[in-house]
């Protein structure tokens, strides 16, 4: 039998429908597509660190409940006491472990939209039926009329909120977001992806609703390379998780890297700090850009729109002048235009204005 019959035969149709995730390719370029700490860590730092890693064991199996590198988590970003932890390779993991866990017959992820990509791309491959609710123009800000109608509509068994949300910056209404939970019969899983830069967080709500769950990742402040990410919840919520964790998913070089780059977090809160900085002064460089509408940001990233260029032409022509921004105008119609760049360093962000002025002008 050929192995395309044996594919439509036995792979499910909701996987071969779908499309591998993008990702782009950045050999000698500036790259400004994915929301990275452009810092590398100092070279004491480094030294430091390589000399804790020479003591690995990697002939043994991980610490499987990795309970000192929980313990860290829980001291450096103040967890409620009542809360359970559930670690994840990154935040993507996480996502997949909780669909896997609720998908069921007629079950739903609800989700605002535009809004992180993997939300709708892991419910349909687990077989979750994924509703996105749109955000209201023109400042993303979240429709909450719309979101309790398609609450007691479809009885959601998790929304996923992002919280500032990924592609557009904005914090959601906090009120708004108790509201939510507080008429979803399922989960609230808030996304503090970007949380460092936002200045805010949703995790007192731990201690107040029974059905939030807040979901972080330590790849923005510097980490993406190592993918660790955490889930901090009701421990009877995490218990069920936890059954489809698969042992050690988190191995021996992770754990040992995550807690030394926790006990050294001062050096990266002041890279946060700087990149915070640098995020305003590249606002509102773009504020004073002809052409160009850009949105505030509570994350690492700009959105902005190019109103006299197609923005697929206008990531193209930066790609050619060295640098990698993510065209996002076909994520959602409320994208029509838009393209996201990261925060750098002051000398890419600043190479990034040169180039887009000039690709600008050139048009």
């Amino acid at each position: 039998m050929p192995a395309e019959d044996r594919i439509r035969r036995w792979v499910r149709a909701s996987v071969r429908a779908a499309s591998v995730y993008p990702v782009g390719k950045a050999p000698g370029l500036i790259k400004l597509d994915a929301m990275e700490n452009p810092y590398p860590w100092p070279e004491p730092m480094r030294e430091a660190w390589l000399r804790r890693l020479r003591n690995v064991a990697l002939n043994r199996y991980p610490d499987a409940e990795a309970a000192g590198l929980k313990g860290q988590l829980r001291a450096v970003f103040s967890l409620p006491g009542s809360a359970g932890i559930l670690l994840g390779n990154g935040s993507d993991e996480i996502i997949q472990i909780i669909a896997c866990a609720l998908s069921g017959p007629g079950a739903s992820l609800l989700a605002p939209e535009p809004s992180f990509a993997m939300y709708e791309s892991i419910a349909k491959g687990t077989d979750l039926n994924y509703v996105g609710v749109p955000l209201q123009a023109p400042d993303f800000s979240l429709d909450v009329d719309a979101m309790l109608a398609a609450v007691e509509r479809v009885q959601p068994a998790v929304v996923f909120i992002a919280w500032p949300n990924n592609p557009t910056g904005n914090l959601f209404d906090r009120n708004a977001v108790e509201c939510i939970a507080r008429s979803t019969p399922g989960i609230v899983v808030v996304d503090e992806a970007y949380h460092a830069f936002a200045g805010a967080t949703l995790m007192p709500l731990l201690e107040q609703y029974d059905n939030v769950l807040v979901m972080r990742t330590l790849s923005k402040l510097g980490l993406a390379g190592l993918r660790l990410g955490f889930l901090a919840g009701p421990p009877a919520w995490l218990l069920e998780f936890e059954k489809l964790r698969l042992p050690y998913n988190v191995g021996v070089l992770v754990q040992e890297s995550a807690g030394f780059f926790l006990e050294h977090i001062d050096v990266l809160q002041e890279q946060t700090r700087r990149l915070c900085a640098d995020r305003e002064r590249l606002y509102q460089a773009l504020l004073k850009q002809p052409g160009v509408t850009v949105w505030p940001s509570a994350g690492n990233f700009l959105l902005f729109r190019t109103d006299t260029m197609p923005a697929s032409e206008v990531h193209e022509r930066l790609k050619r002048a060295g640098l990698l921004v993510r065209c996002v105008a076909d994520m959602h119609p409320l994208l029509a235009g838009c393209l996201r760049v990261t925060v750098g360093t002051a000398g890419e962000n600043d190479a990034f204005l040169t180039a887009l002025s000039e690709v600008l002008a050139r048009h």
